[in-house]
């Protein structure tokens, strides 16, 4: 399977507290974002990579290129409105097969990983399979209504059910051919596009994680290294975000 990194948004709120890292580039639990994705999806088969960055964080290209990671890793060096604008920039380089898309910032429990890669891969009627989670601690978290079969049956804003979206994905090519439909009507958010797809047929289902964190504020930085130093079974190796190298200003 292909796996597609979107890594094109500004970080404003990371930035605005004092951040001064690429949002990807900043570490949790000792190393950043990306190199912490990438090594999961190594780890997990991925064969090859496209990833997508912004025309101001060029250096999350150098510093990917210098790992010499030992997969395929193809950047498209955009700067986009939306995580949707940045899924459909990198449909030539994934449009080909069943692919695996993340956020950059995800968090997550490895072995529940390998288990959504697992369901997924089986899964070949499904038009896509989304990490869900029941820990919700985003000041903007899209709310998943699942039946009983984990078939999505709709998304919303307000809170409508105990799940919502981890930022986590695999979908089926096909979904590119909506491309030219949603942008006729204007839906400019990945969470939009969603629903449509939901709305017009595709079976889209979803995969309970039980915590998934994604990095928007420094608070969540400490909010992840809490977590990482609890799965482990102990706090050793997991260093408070204080600033000094970590690129606070």
């Amino acid at each position: 399977m292909k796996a597609g990194i979107i890594a094109a948004g500004e970080g404003s709120r990371l930035r605005n507290e004092g951040i001064g890292l690429p949002k990807p580039l900043v570490p949790v639990d000792g190393t950043p974002l990306i190199e912490r994705l990438i090594r999961t999806f190594i780890r997990h088969g991925i064969t090859e990579i496209a990833c997508i960055v912004n025309e101001y964080s060029l250096d999350v290209k150098r510093f990917v290129d210098e790992c010499r990671f030992p997969v395929k890793i193809s950047f498209v060096i955009k700067t986009t409105p939306s995580s949707m604008h940045s899924l459909f920039a990198l449909a030539p380089l994934l449009r080909n097969e069943r692919f695996l898309l993340s956020t950059v910032d995800a968090i997550f429990r490895e072995e529940e990983f390998t288990s959504y890669l697992r369901y997924s891969e089986k899964r070949d009627s499904a038009d896509g399979v989304l990490a869900i989670t029941n820990f919700i601690d985003d000041e903007n978290p899209l709310y998943v209504e699942i039946d009983a079969e984990q078939r999505i049956r709709s998304f919303s804003k307000t809170e409508s059910s105990q799940w919502i979206t981890g930022g986590l994905y695999v979908f089926s090519p096909g979904i590119f051919d909506e491309m030219e439909n949603v942008r006729l009507k204007k839906i400019a958010r990945l969470r939009n596009f969603l629903g449509h797809l939901v709305e017009h047929g595709y079976v889209i289902e979803g995969f309970p994680f039980s915590k998934m964190i994604d990095i928007d504020h420094v608070r969540d930085l400490d909010t992840a290294r809490r977590w990482i130093a609890e799965v482990n079974g102990n706090g050793q190796n997991s260093t408070r975000y204080e600033g000094g190298d970590f690129g606070v200003r």
